[in-house]
C-alpha cells in the first residue's frame, strides 16, 4: 500500500558530501516521525537522525554538526544531507517512517509504526 524509496547514495571521498532522500509514495494518509538508520559490514542498524512531525530533529553524536535532516511533506520526502564525509560513515543507510495509510476505499486507515526502505550504499574511501 505504502512505499519507502531512498535515493543519492555513492561513492565519496573523505570530506565530501551526500544528500540522500527518502520518498514515500502510495495511499499515504500522514507521516510521522521518520529516521534514517546506517548499517555497517557486520554491524547493526543504528539510529544516525530523526526528524518529527513539527520538524524537531535529534541525532547521534557522530554526525553531529554535519549531518543534517529536514522534511519537505508537499513531497512526503525527508532529506539527510551528509558533510565532511568519514570512512566510518560508510554503510548502507535505511529511512524508517512512522506512517499512516489507506487500506480501501471505504475510508479504512493503519498506522504502520516501522516501515523501512529498501537501503541506499553510502561509500566513503580514503
Amino acid at each position: 500500500q505504502v512505499q519507502l524509496v531512498e535515493s543519492g547514495g555513492g561513492l565519496v571521498q573523505t570530506g565530501g558530501s551526500l544528500r540522500l532522500s527518502c520518498t514515500a509514495s502510495g495511499r499515504l494518509l500522514s507521516i510521522n516521525a521518520v529516521g534514517w538508520y546506517r548499517q555497517g559490514p557486520g554491524n547493526t542498524r543504528d539510529l544516525v537522525a530523526e526528524i518529527t512531525t513539527d520538524g524537531s530533529a535529534n541525532y547521534a553524536d557522530s554526525v553531529k554538526g554535519r549531518f543534517t535532516i529536514s522534511r519537505d511533506n508537499t513531497d512526503n520526502t525527508v532529506y539527510l544531507q551528509m558533510n565532511n564525509l568519514k570512512a566510518e560513515d560508510t554503510g548502507v543507510y535505511y529511512c524508517k517512517a512512522d506512517l499512516t495509510y489507506e487500506t480501501s476505499d471505504w475510508g479504512d486507515k493503519m498506522r504502520d509504526f516501522n516501515a523501512w526502505g529498501q537501503g541506499t550504499q553510502v561509500t566513503v574511501s580514503s
